[in-house]
């Protein structure tokens, strides 16, 4: 059953990395679930605090992933449809061009966005594009931060308890 709960625990940590730059995966949730995961085996004693303080973690950023876009295209001079751009342009451009996609497509699908709102100024436009993009990358590096993180305390677990899973 360890095996198990370790095999799940790592694909959700997996997870959680892959969500860091796939705005779709709640990367630091699904991080967070990972270590929740392995702490369930019957080799570890549960631990509440730790348990709680990284959930906060997780919570907090997962939220202020959805803020940081927005406070970069303010500043800017973007708007709402920029980071609504931002997004799918994203998810298309991983679809399309692969990892490169994930700064090609937020930097154009926020440009569009932007054009949608006002189409008289691609210079407001491309600024905005610009915040926005940067706001973006910012919660991209936030939630691979923190993946990391979880990530390497989730491998530290298991090769420090290796002979009790055994």
């Amino acid at each position: 059953m360890n095996l198990v709960l370790i095999t799940i625990g790592f694909l959700l940590i997996l997870t959680g990395i892959v969500g860091s730059f796939i705005p779709i995966i709640p990367g630091p949730i699904a991080g967070w679930l990972g270590l929740f995961v392995v702490y369930q085996s019957s080799f570890l004693n549960l631990d509440y605090f730790f348990l709680g303080i990284t959930f906060i973690i997780a919570i907090s950023v997962f939220i202020l992933d959805y803020i940081i876009p927005s406070i970069g295209a303010k500043k800017f001079g973007g708007s709402k449809s920029g980071v609504i751009g931002s997004t799918l342009g994203t998810i298309i451009g991983i679809i399309f061009l692969g990892p490169i996609g994930i700064i090609i497509g937020a930097f154009l699908g926020a440009f569009v966005g932007e054009l949608s709102k006002n189409r008289s100024d691609t210079r407001i436009a491309f600024k905005a594009a610009i915040g926005t993009l940067v706001g973006y990358l910012g919660g991209i590096f936030l939630k691979l931060s923190i993946a990391i993180v979880f990530s390497i305390k989730f491998f530290k677990i298991i090769i420090n308890n290796w002979n009790k899973i055994l």
